[in-house]
């Protein structure tokens, strides 16, 4: 939203709402606070937070409150869907800190109504009266701040009015029975209960999604797999028991390209055409633990020719530069020892964007004189910056449309099937441009978002048959949101868990629970992190990466995180750079290669 329809909005909410900040009549005996874990005591239970956490200081009573940060175009909503009587009056009250926060109530079936607060640097209660339509039955509150305004605080949440008989809980589910077994899901039905409004389904004892109908599909499953599944039925009242267990397996997985690697890799972009900070590090002086190399970096004579260039270092800037022949020598050594050396393209400043098929046809031809120069496995794509953006009208991530995205995908199409199925083809994306993609997508619905949110989804997922690793750049990133809903930043095992977790399980996309990008195979991912300080922001100590390795693979060492299930087949870890790694004594090389052992 652009700040001057923000500023419009403001006003006339002042206009509107100041009569409604005063407190309505005393409730009636009758009356009853409907609202559930008004005072956050519980965490959020009960509530449903696009940015929200609890915390225990500030606090206006008990020993927690809601804190919500907006960032972005998300203005920190926590709701919560309250069953109410119809053609009743209700008053909502609660206690804010910070600016611009807002207190209300949706779906009344009358007026929906709010109030809110310019600046509240202390608690300040809030409260506003409504009266149901009648037919309502649901109602929803909610608490937000405003776009770009810090961080607010919440507590004491009520909802006085009529309550509401919740009844029993439903009977337990019947008929729970497996369909569609993949390798990486099983899909799942069972009979309708009476009175339920909803279903939660759990593999392996552990609840792991919901259901507004009676099928659901559990995907993130690992391939050749036993799972148990049950299902229980929901209402406002609360959960049934669980249904009887079924069990399946899922099948083995598709062997898929580049599949000689090693069980569990480790991935490193060689500095081969600059030489940095860290020094020049020769091709036959990388330790055998690197499984997979990326030569950094091939990049375009200009941002749209399409024409890309590896240009080796220079003596002048690499004065240990070995020559060509020792270079070529150096990686049929590696290949013979079993290694993979791929061509990295693009980086931090090589820019590539194909706007014309002529350019997609350049591409094609320069990448493939790299690779046959140099004898090479394959191909990265690290396009970084401004090379991938969406059009305004490409909306769906199945079907792009924009010519940067489709002349990209075709041509990376036609060298797979140029080189054939021992092509090994690798992408190294930002989170902006895969995990973001669970809350925006291009411009958004209504325009104004970065067109560039989520734009590697429509070429991962065309190319999901055909790739080889995704190892997502874990690092120079900002918060992203999980898919618990809340946001995790760099720093810990946390957001390395909550970032491959997304890949590994899938996720709506832009929050369209109809247009969900699909979980990828373990075996695909691998987790993309500095080799140390110097090498980028976000390094974590070896002991965080152990941690974020131990609860993917094993679900033992998880930290806050819930997640969606335990991938033992989990590829392994991508670094920048193995140069930096050799510049701190192969810290990285050596802790990692022995957790792989």
């Amino acid at each position: 939203m652009d700040r001057s329809r923000s500023l419009a909005f403001l006003t006339a909410a002042a206009l509107i709402l100041p009569g409604l900040t005063a407190l309505s009549s005393a409730a009636r005996a009758a009356d009853a606070d409907l609202a559930r874990n008004g005072g956050f005591e519980s965490g959020l239970d009960g509530w449903t937070c696009t940015a929200g956490t609890t915390v225990n200081s500030p606090v206006r009573s008990g020993a927690s409150a809601l804190q919500a940060t907006p960032a972005g175009s998300d203005n920190a909503r926590c709701a919560q869907t309250v069953t109410v009587k119809p053609d009743s009056q209700y008053t909502l009250s609660g206690y804010v800190r910070g600016a611009y926060v807002y207190l209300g109530a949706s779906g009344t079936g009358t007026t929906d109504v709010s109030a809110w607060t310019q600046s509240a640097p202390s608690w300040q209660q809030l409260s506003t009266t409504f009266r149901t339509g009648p037919s309502t039955t649901r109602v929803t509150i909610y608490t937000h701040g405003w776009y770009g305004t810090g961080a607010y605080q919440a507590d004491d949440i009520s909802l006085v009015g009529p309550g509401v008989d919740a009844g029993q809980p439903p009977a337990a589910p019947t008929g729970l029975k497996t369909g569609a077994i993949a390798a990486t899901s099983i899909a799942l039905s069972w009979s309708p209960v009476a009175g339920a409004t909803g279903y939660a389904v759990y593999r392996n004892g552990t609840k792991v999604q919901t259901a507004t109908g009676t099928s659901a599909t559990v995907g993130g499953l690992t391939p050749s797999t036993a799972y148990s599944f049950q299902v229980a039925a929901v209402n406002d009242a609360g959960e049934s028991a669980k249904s009887a267990t079924v069990t399946a397996t899922t099948i083995a997985g598709p062997s898929g390209p580049g599949t000689d690697l090693p069980a569990h890799a480790l991935v490193g972009y060689l500095h081969a055409s600059f030489a940095n900070g860290s020094g020049y590090t020769r091709m036959a002086d990388v330790p055998d633990s690197w499984d997979v190399i990326d030569l950094a970096f091939g990049e375009p004579t200009s941002v749209t020719s399409g024409d890309i260039r590896f240009d080796r270092c220079p003596v002048a800037e690499c004065p240990n530069v070995e020559s060509d022949a020792d270079f070529k020598a150096a990686i049929k050594a590696k290949q013979a020892a079993g290694k993979k050396v791929l061509i990295s393209i693009g980086g931090q400043n090589g820019q590539v964007q194909l706007t014309t098929t002529a350019a997609r046809d350049t591409f094609v031809t320069s990448v493939s004189k790299i690779i046959d120069q140099y004898g090479l496995d394959g191909l990265d794509i690290d396009f970084e910056g401004h090379s991938l953006s969406l059009n305004a009208d490409d909306t769906d991530f199945k079907n792009p449309k924009t010519p940067v995205i489709v002349n990209l995908i075709a041509a990376l199409k036609t060298l797979k099937a140029k080189y054939g199925d021992d092509f090994v083809l690798t992408m190294a994306p930002e989170t902006f441009f895969v995990q973001l993609g669970y809350q925006y997508y291009g411009t958004g619905q209504w325009g104004g978002q970065d067109p560039r949110a989520g734009a590697y989804l429509p070429v991962i997922h065309a190319l999901r048959d055909d790739l080889t690793l995704l190892h997502v750049q874990d690092y120079n990133s900002g918060p992203i949101m999980g898919l618990d809903n809340q946001y995790h930043s760099m720093g810990g095992a946390d957001f390395h868990i909550a970032m491959t977790d997304m890949l590994l399980t899938g996720f709506p996309v832009a929050g369209n629970a109809n247009n969900v990008f699909p979980p990828l195979r373990p075996d695909q991912v691998a987790i993309g992190m500095p080799a140390s300080t110097n090498a980028g922001n976000g390094h974590v100590p070896p002991a965080e990466v152990t941690k974020t390795l131990d609860c993917l693979t094993k679900k033992t060492n998880c930290g806050s995180y819930a997640t969606h299930g335990t991938w033992p087949a989990l590829r392994g870890l991508m670094t920048w750079s193995i140069n930096w790694d050799r510049y701190s004594n192969w810290e990285f090389q050596r802790t990692f290669d022995g957790y792989f052992g």
